[in-house]
């Protein structure tokens, strides 16, 4: 089973926490065990699964990113001024598969799904939600 879930972003590099969504997906399909995996549709985004409680995190996140992959020097930048963009998707990666365990989410305390958004703002952006039985 899949669900692409929709939802729009508000700042060019932000973590966007979709992980109630994720479980409401989950729920949906009525699996009890197997695997959930997650993946950003777009070049300039990525899934992460980071730290939930202290939201400092996401940020030195996109602080990191931002001092490792800089904007405005890449040979990509001359047709779309994103080259930063896709190279931080590329890094991050498209995807996370999580375990489904008893119908829930094998994701620790301190763990939520996060969408990574790289090239924002977005009106629409997609991620894919596949849940497989196992």
């Amino acid at each position: 089973m899949h669900k692409v879930i929709n939802f729009s972003t508000d700042r060019r590099e932000t973590l966007v926490d979709i992980t109630d969504v994720v479980r409401k997906t989950v729920k949906e399909s009525g699996v009890k065990n197997g695997l959930v995996n997650v993946y950003a549709q777009g070049a300039t985004a990525a899934i992460m699964i980071q730290e939930n409680w202290d939201d400092s995190v996401q940020t030195d996140v996109v602080h990191l990113l931002r001092k490792l992959i800089p904007k405005g020097v890449w040979l990509h930048d001359i047709q779309d001024g994103n080259g930063d963009a896709h190279l931080k998707a590329g890094i991050v990666g498209p995807s996370e598969t999580i375990p489904l365990i008893n119908g829930e989410l094998g994701l620790s305390t301190w763990q939520n799904i996060f969408f990574c958004e790289f090239d924002g703002p977005r009106s629409i952006r997609k991620a894919v939600v596949t849940v497989i039985e196992g």
